[in-house]
């Protein structure tokens, strides 16, 4: 079951069939899961979460979405994210309910504009859940 306010989320972000996209704080990965029905078979989403708890509740919820390709998901603080050697950059990125984006750990947020920065191809746009839904966050260089 999908929450109205994941729905509308989903629905608010630039998708489009092909995208790579991140997820910050994707938790059990009902909105990734969202996310890999709209950016289809060429598309791609990760989602990255701070607690391995949640990543582990992601990977059981999301064996179909894995197996295909379409997502997958990584242990990682959005402060300390980076891309893998050889990783692609993602198109857009989004979180909901990350306090690194809604001003209740504004340290963890300036260094996670960084990374996220250069995680995203040249004008990439993060998207976070305080505008009406979203709301765009700038990055430095973009």
């Amino acid at each position: 079951m999908v929450s109205d306010r994941i729905a509308q989320a989903v629905a608010a972000l630039p998708l489009r069939s092909g995208l790579r996209v991140l997820e910050i704080g994707c938790g059990p990965g009902v909105a990734a899961r969202q996310v890999a029905r709209i950016v289809g078979p060429t598309g791609f989403v990760l989602g990255i979460d701070r607690s391995a708890a949640a990543i582990a509740q992601a990977l059981r919820g999301s064996a179909v979405e894995i197996a295909a390709g379409t997502v997958a998901f990584r242990a990682s603080a959005v402060e300390s994210f980076a891309l893998l050697p050889g990783e692609a950059p993602f198109d857009i990125a989004f979180a909901l309910r990350v306090g690194a984006f809604d001003g209740r750990h504004p340290a963890a947020g300036a260094v996670a504009v960084q990374r996220l920065a250069a995680a995203l191809v040249p004008g990439g746009k993060l998207y976070f859940d305080t505008g009406t839904p979203l709301a765009v966050l700038p990055l430095p260089g973009q």
